[in-house]
């Protein structure tokens, strides 16, 4: 099943060929509704063979499923509103300086986009996911590459797909797919790729992006790549809420078996009677969960090896053991680790990277000192999260700089609540500071977009040689800043 360079080669000229066929925007809108609309009518086949390749079960990958077809049709909402677009119209102005001559501005589609599939997300970070729907709204075709967890499903997606795209008169080639290692090299590689998504390991992620910058013509790389999502506990909201807080932290970072790119990674948590109360409710709670199964073997060997290293640290303790479960299972856990270890450089370095899977580390620190100390060598994360009391939520104490101190760590800041569950919304940002991920951009939420678009403008265009959507009189309708007022 693995694709040669010949094959490679050809999905993405097939894929480059098909890109006029999605200019027109009422096209392409229908286009995503009619794929989401298929996906809907395949659900229980593709359900049965995404689970019979993850072990994900029916109740995660029917709710996967149906987020998949829902960022398909908000993706056909915002190509239908046109917003995206970011239009700009400047008439000539003479009295300026330099003087302003007749400018006109927008954004174009940046070609063949090719996607790399996650594991961890057969559905909704996969053939037909965000990557893949954003970069079709914005006009691009798509190379996928499948990953090697789910390439039965990702043909049947794949499909769903083509046929979505041959109903609306656009040629199959739009959605190209491609299997094996060798392949995505190719696939980075080749000269008609315009840009990348990816979702994966650091590992995997920065060879790739290190492929991207050293093309003849580099081109734009967005990776997901890894995350801790760090967890801050005050001392007041331990205090007032410790038992609350260790529930919610165990479903947490145990939801999905630990599978998920934004579970809690580590937890600083005050000395003290309220910090205490936290670990014992976190540890009662981690204890009951059953062990699951991991995507694949390869996963699960890391995660017990990994686990079984950090455990060894001198001073790490393991108030719930995780590792190997039954044959192919792992048990969750939690590793317990003075804070001051974390502090400054050195072996417990380790327990600042990402493990995939479900454990968590809980770093228990003496002062607010400490605890800031640790977060300043952390690098960058797609959340961070700090759960306060009722008065520091008020904005009293240290809440206001609690948020200052975590901004600079990751993409989205979170506040008594847990980063698993990445709403799907205008609003969204998934994405943070290297490593977790390459580029200042989201995979989720309706910006997400704007990865596959590049500006251009046109001075002195006479008016009939003009784009439509740059015309006066603005035939298309679009929201647009026209001579520095905003149109809607």
């Amino acid at each position: 099943m693995e694709a040669t360079a010949q094959e490679v080669d050809a999905a993405v000229r097939a894929a480059h060929a098909a890109r006029g066929a999605l200019a027109d925007r009422a096209v392409r809108s229908a286009f995503l509704r009619t794929a989401a609309a298929g996906l809907d009518a395949a659900r229980d086949g593709l359900i049965e063979t995404a689970d019979a390749e993850t072990a994900l079960g029916p109740v995660r990958l029917t709710g996967e499923l149906a987020r998949t077809g829902y960022q398909l049709r908000a993706f056909a909402d915002i190509v239908d509103e046109g917003a995206f677009l970011d239009v700009i119209v400047n008439h000539p102005d003479d009295t300026a300086t330099p003087p302003i001559p007749d400018l006109r501005r927008y954004k174009v589609p940046l070609g063949v986009v090719a996607v790399y599939s996650a594991s961890n997300f057969p559905f909704a970070f996969s053939v037909a996911g965000g990557d893949t729907a954003s970069a079709l709204a914005a006009g691009c075709p798509v190379v996928v590459k499948a990953h090697p967890d789910h390439p039965a499903l990702s043909e049947l997606v794949a499909e769903v797909l083509r046929r979505a795209a041959a109903e609306h008169g656009i040629p199959e080639g739009v959605v190209g797919l491609v299997h094996g290692f060798e392949a995505g090299i190719e696939l980075i590689r080749h000269p008609l790729v315009a840009a990348a998504g990816f979702t994966g390991s650091v590992r995997g992620g920065r060879a790739l992006f290190d492929a991207a910058a050293a093309r003849p013509v580099p081109i734009p790389f967005h990776g997901e790549l890894g995350s801790l999502n760090p967890v801050l506990v005050t001392e007041a909201a331990a205090a007032e809420r410790g038992e609350t807080i260790g529930v919610g932290l165990a479903a947490s970072m145990t939801l999905g078996v630990g599978q998920f790119c934004v579970k809690p990674g580590l937890v600083l948590v005050p000395s003290g009677a309220g910090g205490d109360r936290l670990v014992k409710s976190l540890t009662d709670a981690v204890s009951d969960t059953e062990a699951g199964v991991l995507l694949d073997h390869r996963m699960r060997d890391n995660f017990v090896a990994g686990v079984r290293e950090r455990a060894r640290l001198e001073e790490v303790d393991s108030p719930v053991t995780p590792g190997a479960g039954g044959e192919h299972t792992v048990s969750a856990g939690v590793l317990s680790v003075p804070a001051e270890k974390l502090a400054e450089e050195g072996a417990y370095d380790l327990l600042l990277e990402e493990c995939f899977g479900p454990v968590t580390v809980v770093a228990r620190y003496s002062s607010e000192g400490e605890a800031a100390a640790v977060l300043s060598r952390l690098p960058g994360n797609l959340t961070a999260t700090v759960q306060l009391s009722a008065e520091e939520a008020a904005g009293e104490g240290r809440g206001p700089g609690l948020l200052a101190e975590l901004t600079p760590l990751a993409g989205r800041v979170v506040v008594n609540a847990w980063p698993t569950g990445v709403a799907v919304a205008p609003a969204q940002h998934h994405g943070g500071p290297y490593p977790a991920t390459t580029s200042t951009s989201t995979s989720v939420g309706g910006t997400a977009i704007e990865r596959w678009l590049r500006p251009v403008a046109y001075q002195n265009a006479p008016a009939a040689l003009l784009p439509k959507e740059l015309r006066d009189e603005n035939p298309l309708g679009l929201p647009r800043r026209f001579n520095g007022v905003l149109e809607r």
